[in-house]
Order: C-alpha cells, then structure tokens, then sequence
C-alpha cells in the first residue's frame, strides 16, 4: 500500500502562525529602529528649524522699513484717492433713530419681565 502524503504547498497552521509573528517581529524592528532614527535626529530638527527662524528675523531685520512707514501701512479705504465714485457720506440720523427706538423696546421689554418676576416669586 502506498502511503498518501500530504502536498507540500499547505503548511500546518501552527508553522503558518509562526512565519505570521515572524514577519510582524520584522515589521515591528524596522518600525523602532525608524522611531529611534527620529528620536535620535529630533534635536538637530529643532536646532535647524531655530537656525532657519534666526536667519529669517535677522533677515527681516536687514530689509529695513520702519513700522512708521506710510507706503507700507494700510490705507484706510474711506479717505483713498482711488475711489472714481465721489459720494458724499451719509447721514446717520435714521440709524441713530432707529437705534434708540430698538434700545427703548428692550429697555420696555426688561422692565415688563422684571416686574412680571417681582409679581410671580413673592421676594
């Protein structure tokens, strides 16, 4: 009788779990030896990027300008010469009236709720 063996394409699950934690112990090394190499180049980052922040000040500094500077400042838009449409500014007379009219609603309005609670919770 000829006996039957298994093929040698299928592994046993406990050979197929080990090659399994074997590749992830791979993956895991070469993940902390990168980790390592980031912690290990952190501070020459750092020093870099306060170098380059030094350099860019120091540069800043060399282009001159002074804050009082009227060429650089920003132009307030209502007094700019470009504008071609010449209006005169409007009055504020209805917005004022109407502000006053809002102001004494709410001010009604408050005193309505207070004396509302003054009747109600019997201080």
């Amino acid at each position: 009788m000829a006996m039957f063996r298994r093929s040698p394409k299928s592994t046993p699950p406990l050979r197929r779990q080990q090659e399994d934690l074997a590749r992830r112990e791979l993956e895991l090394r070469d993940r902390i030896e990168e980790l390592e190499r980031r912690i290990v180049g952190a501070p020459r980052i750092l020093q870099e990027a306060a170098r380059r922040e030094r350099e860019e000040l120091r540069m800043r500094a060399e282009a001159g300008g002074s804050r009082l500077d009227v060429s650089i400042a920003l132009q307030d838009k209502r007094y700019s010469d470009d504008d071609q449409r010449r209006r005169r500014p409007r009055s504020l007379r209805k917005e004022r009236r109407e502000g006053r009219i809002v102001f004494l609603l709410l001010l009604a309005a408050l005193a309505t709720a207070v004396i509302w609670l003054m009747n109600h919770l019997h201080f």
